[in-house]
């Protein structure tokens, strides 16, 4: 309670507007037992139920019993667990809020938050236009075309602001805590010790890792358990695109802004020679902004939407695929029992592996900041697989042939374990001892920034290859384990091998949030302590002394912090193929939705899912062109936005008498920031969602390839922007902190190849994880409507509309680009330039 009274009030709004519609929708509707009856047995082979998904019916969780419980007895403790993770998550806030840090670093955080809730005050609020979009398309199709009652209409409508508050909320806890625990940082770093310099950021990740999942899970079980069975499906699809809405919008924004901050702080070393995080740079307050905007903001939007979506897209394979309700009831409750495991294995995990750490490290003099990490996530990995053969064993041992319960959960190992492998293949390619990054470095000595962004595009490319094959090892070994007798339970029992492994990603769903989130404090945390200007203030060793009891060491101080920044980047790094691999493999069970929507059932128009079919052969070449497009727009709005920063920083800055930019100026820099990241979000968004609508009306397994197409292109591009970013921005900290060479030709030379890796890392790559899952499960809708558009008026009607849509996302594409370019005075223009 303590920590629930001092957490600000605009950060537990969304959430608890989140909890009153869901709670309030449970007891608004009749109740679960009075609803109709299930859906019939054989979902798969009759025809597809009108209005999709939503019109699915969830079976009586009552009917199945799990170690002397009924399922849905068994899955109302679940909730007990939630509540424990969000209590979990709020003490560690109060204890990382009591923390002792020094005035003058509690006030630039507080200017940080300051500026980050200005930020996500606006884009809540074009996040309600953008919900505008989505409401109409939702409203047509359910309510017009499909004569849903206006009640359940509404629900969808109701779950899709639920899901858009639910991104929206555990954003806002994640940038309210890394303010917090940033300045904490920067303090604990004064004593010259590095554990606390490694504890805090963790225990911040770990804050937002659990209350995260546990929010996000509390909601599904809310939906599983109280709502309606014949409403369910309506409230599991609106919460869906929701919550994919809100995230995406703020990955995309967020990606943006950090990354034009970023890179207009990041120039002015090389233009004037500054240091890191000078605090007369006007364009640092909007650097730390953008670390929370882009690298806190994003990914905890991203990572709630990434477990609702996926449990979403298991959910309605289980019932489209499965035709016995009993074997749906026991594969639906020992789900969502993993999910819960889930938390359990994380909390755990990181109590014992930080006694573990503070044993060896409270009184280090030195200490690998990566080490404690790296066992974190493979403790949770080992802790989540033996967590899950013993649940499996207790709860499903009769479950086909009395095999299933080993089989389902080695499928689900491979996913779990691909949360730690990953990682460690990432580490090779990113970390500030890759061999990749030390080439890096070599080549940029000799050969200037040209050479170091080759050497780390190589990287990159090396990396996709060897990531790419470890995903499809661990997919193959599950889908030869799914040939061992599931294909007696269900249809297409590969396409929920796959969605398993996808779920398996998320195995330490807690601890993968926390090693991301790690990143954004220990970057935060050196510029707060640059920023604070606290080694200028008169007598303030003996201050210190005084009040705190320790000596200061203001050069140690800095070192630990610069080499932590290094650890950071390396897992921020380590989690993006994570999520973008859980976006791609998922998204294989959400087109299986589709598919058998258009397939009746898999019974019919198989062989138009063929490359001997045209219109399935050119979507998927059009998804290629979707990809590379989003890559370029993306980018185009970091560059114009960057341009018209170091634009104003230039004209604006001080040098010369005084010790911090004004604040007046600083605020610009984050206006300029805001400005064309909403700019290029709101182009981006409408291009997505129009071309969305194009191509699922111009044919529905043009549009099936499509999909395909966009999860693959996208696994490679991301894996490979993200890791080349990574390697360049870690090749600049080994000249920083190895060599101490800043200031240097090498040193500008990396600075360089660390701004070009700045949009590749942190603004393209990790926005294709959202775009592909939003328009996946938008494509659902869409799709339907298409067919259904098409039956009830012609495909002569539906082409026009199918042209009409396109040349409206056209506009939008073209839009990202030219109503985005660099415009400068023509008559500063050079003669040359002008022909």
């Amino acid at each position: 309670m303590e920590a629930i009274r001092h957490l600000p009030r605009r950060a537990l709004i969304p959430l608890v507007w989140v909890l009153l519609v869901v709670s309030a929708l449970a007891l608004g509707l009749p109740p679960a037992a009075q609803a109709q009856t299930p859906a019939p047995a054989a979902a798969v082979a009759a025809p597809a139920h009108s209005g999709g998904e939503a019109s699915l019916k969830l079976p009586d969780l009552a009917q199945a019993r799990f170690v002397g419980m009924t399922g849905r007895t068994m899955l109302q403790w679940g909730l007990l667990i939630c509540l424990l993770g969000l209590a979990f998550g709020l003490v560690i806030y109060s204890q990382l809020k009591n923390l002792p840090v020094h005035q003058s670093m509690r006030e630039i955080s507080e200017l940080i938050y300051e500026t980050c809730k200005t930020y996500l005050i606006t884009q809540g609020k074009f996040l309600m236009i953008l919900e505008l979009f989505i409401a109409v398309i939702i409203v047509f199709y359910f309510g017009i075309l499909q004569h849903f009652a206006a009640t359940k209409v509404i629900i969808i409508l109701l779950f899709s602001v639920v899901g858009i508050l639910g991104s929206y909320g555990v954003a806002w806890f994640g940038i309210r805590i890394n303010t917090f625990a940033n300045s904490r940082t920067a303090f604990a770093s004064l004593k010259g010790l590095p554990y606390p310099v490694y504890a805090i950021p963790i225990k911040a990740g770990m804050s937002i890792g659990m209350l995260l999942v546990s929010v996000e899970l509390f909601i599904m079980l809310c939906i599983l358990l109280y709502i309606p069975r014949d409403y369910a499906g309506a409230c599991f699809i609106g919460f869906a695109i929701g919550e994919s809405l809100g995230a995406a919008a703020l990955r995309i924004a967020g990606g943006i802004f950090t990354k034009i901050a970023d890179i207009g702080s990041d120039l002015m070393k090389i233009v004037f020679n500054i240091k890191e995080d000078d605090a007369r740079n006007p364009g640092v307050i909007a650097d730390c902004t953008g670390d929370n905007a882009g690298d806190s903001v994003g990914p905890t939007a991203d990572g709630f939407e990434t477990y609702g979506v996926t449990g979403v897209a298991l959910i309605t394979f289980i019932l489209l695929a499965v035709p016995k309700e009993l074997v749906q009831v026991q594969l639906l409750v020992w789900i969502f029992v993993m999910r819960i495991i889930m938390i359990v294995a994380s909390g755990g995990s990181y109590l014992v592996n930080e006694a573990f750490a503070k044993a060896r490290y409270s009184s280090a003099a030195k200490m690998s900041f990566e080490a404690p990490l790296t066992s974190l996530v493979w403790l949770t990995s080992i802790v989540s697989v033996v967590l899950t053969y013993a649940a499996s064993w207790i709860m499903i041992p009769d479950l086909g042939d009395g095999s299933l319960w080993w089989k389902l959960s080695t499928v689900i190992t491979c996913g779990t374990l691909a949360g730690a492998i990953i990682p460690e293949f990432v580490k090779v390619f990113t970390s500030t001892s890759s061999a990749h990054v030390r080439e890096i470095v070599t080549s940029a000595r000799e050969g200037g920034a040209s050479l170091g962004i080759l050497s780390g595009l190589v990287a990159g490319n090396f990396s996709a290859y060897w990531l790419g094959l470890t995903m499809v090892l661990l997919m193959s070994i599950a889908y030869g384990v799914s040939t061992l007798g599931l294909g007696a339970l269900m249809a297409a029992p590969a396409v929920f091998a796959f969605g398993l492994v996808a779920f398996g990603f998320l195995g330490m769903g807690p601890v993968t949030i926390a090693v991301d989130s790690y990143g954004p404090v220990t970057d935060n945390a050196q510029s707060v302590f640059e920023l604070s200007v606290i080694e200028t203030l008169p007598g303030i060793k003996q201050q210190l002394k005084k009040d705190y009891g320790f000596d200061v060491n203001f050069e140690a101080a800095k070192h630990l912090l610069e080499e932590n920044d290094g650890a950071g980047n390396t897992f921020k790094a380590t989690a993006k193929p994570v999520l973008i691999g859980t976006a791609v493999v998922g998204a294989t069970t959400m087109i299986f939705s589709i598919i058998v929507l258009l397939t009746n059932g898999l019974t019919q128009n198989l062989d138009k899912l063929s490359l001997l079919h045209a219109p399935f052969l050119l979507g998927l070449i059009s998804g290629g062109a979707i990809i590379y497009w989003f890559t370029g727009a993306s980018t185009q709005a970091v560059t114009t936005g960057a341009y018209r920063a170091v634009e104003f920083i230039k004209a604006n800055i001080r040098l010369e008498g005084v010790t911090k930019a004004s604040v007046a100026d600083s605020k610009r820099v984050v206006e300029i920031c805001t400005q064309y990241a909403q700019k290029g979000m709101f182009n981006i968004f409408l291009a997505v969602f129009f071309v969305t609508l194009a191509f699922a009306f111009v044919e529905p397994y043009f549009f099936v390839g499509y999909l395909i197409s966009i999860a693959l292109f996208g696994l490679y591009q991301a894996i490979f922007m993200a890791n080349a970013g990574g390697a360049w921005d870690n090749a600049k900290k080994v000249v920083e902190v190895d060599l101490k060479e800043k200031g240097t030709p090498l040193h500008a030379a990396t600075v360089v190849g660390d701004t070009v890796g700045d949009p590749f890392k942190d603004t393209s790559s990790v926005a294709m994880n959202p775009i592909i899952k939003f328009t996946t499960l938008f494509g659902l809708l869409a799709v339907e409507l298409a067919v259904s558009l098409s039956a009830e008026r012609g495909t002569g009607f539906t082409s026009v509309l199918a042209a009409i849509f396109f040349i409206i996302s056209v506009i939008f594409v073209a839009r990202s680009f030219y109503g985005m370019r660099i415009r400068v005075d023509s008559a500063a223009t050079p003669a040359a330039a002008k022909h």
